[in-house]
């Protein structure tokens, strides 16, 4: 595959599993053509290197070029995020077998906090499917659901009609890395999924057969991307104006956890973190907003 479809494929990704902002998918893509625009100009052993191909001394002399050009801590640290999420995906679907930036070491910068919905937010979202409707029954356990657990978007549209145990109140998910875990659901979530699978899949499926819990219109397993731009026009309904993606809901669900005093360390699980400094982080983002709401409502802010 060539370095051109490499990028296109790995953007794709970020833009239906995460749904990030089309100035940040530029920054990716320019970030990685600078890195094949450098490669263009060595060589090894009179053969082309390519992203494919690539070695971790290829990165380390890419690294000292940009140094050369006096590039900021910030702005390299930027690039090698880029470039380690490229072929972090590589690595998942097996077009290589190792990962050339597993020995670098960025610069320090500091760690953009997620951005969330606050509760008023999500629960005009979670109300704006028309639930008079198929479609909108399926969206609203799709939105209740995610919201109830933090699943990351794969996992909810990956589950079957057997991973959602009704009568323990758990949902069974396939992660990263293939780790299974378990996750509790509240009641709302539980009902608005039973109601979906009395009242709406049946119709949805006409007949079909298929071991996915969520469907589309025409009966067929739901795709990162359907949901994508499904949370994307309710939304809009709902009156939400920020940049949207399905994520916000995965981080809203951490830290509205957190800001109602739950454990860090449960969190960690019902998420899926391999460690726990990756679920620290939403620690920083409940202080901020616990700040802002004393700023906007003490008396003597």
């Amino acid at each position: 595959m060539q370095d051109a479809d490499l990028i296109r494929d790995f953007l794709e990704d970020l833009l239906v599993e995460e749904g990030l902002a089309d100035n940040t998918l530029e920054a990716y893509r320019l970030d990685l053509e600078g890195l094949v625009a450098f490669l263009a100009t060595h060589d090894r052993d009179g053969q082309p290197v390519t992203l494919a191909t690539l070695t971790p001394e290829d990165l380390a002399n890419f690294l000292e070029h940009l140094y050369v050009q006096k590039m900021t801590a910030t702005t390299v640290a930027r690039k090698l995020s880029a470039i380690r999420r490229f072929y972090r995906l590589l690595l998942v679907t097996e077009q290589r077998r190792d990962d050339p930036t597993r020995l670098l070491v960025s610069p320090k910068s500091r760690r953009t906090l997620p951005k969330i919905f606050d509760e008023a937010e999500v629960s005009a979202l979670l109300a704006a499917p028309e639930q008079g409707t198929e479609l909108g029954l399926r969206d609203a356990a799709m939105l209740e659901l995610l919201y109830a657990t933090g699943l990351r978007v794969s996992e909810l549209v990956n589950l079957t009609t057997d991973g959602l145990d009704e009568n323990f109140g758990m949902v069974r998910v396939i992660g990263k890395g293939d780790k299974e875990r378990e996750v509790p659901v509240g009641e709302m979530a539980l009902e608005r999924v039973a109601h979906y699978q009395r009242a709406s899949r049946p119709v949805l499926l006409a007949g079909k057969h298929t071991t996915a819990l969520f469907v589309t219109a025409r009966g067929g397993a739901m795709t990162r991307q359907n949901f994508w731009y499904i949370i994307r026009r309710h939304a809009v309904n709902a009156g939400i104006l920020k940049p949207i993606s399905p994520h916000l809901l995965r981080h809203s669900f951490a830290v509205h956890l957190l800001n109602h005093d739950a454990d860090l360390r449960a969190i960690q699980m019902m998420l899926g973190h391999a460690d726990i400094s990756t679920t620290e982080i939403y620690t920083h983002v409940a202080k901020v907003r616990m700040k802002q709401v004393h700023a906007r409502f003490h008396p003597r802010a």
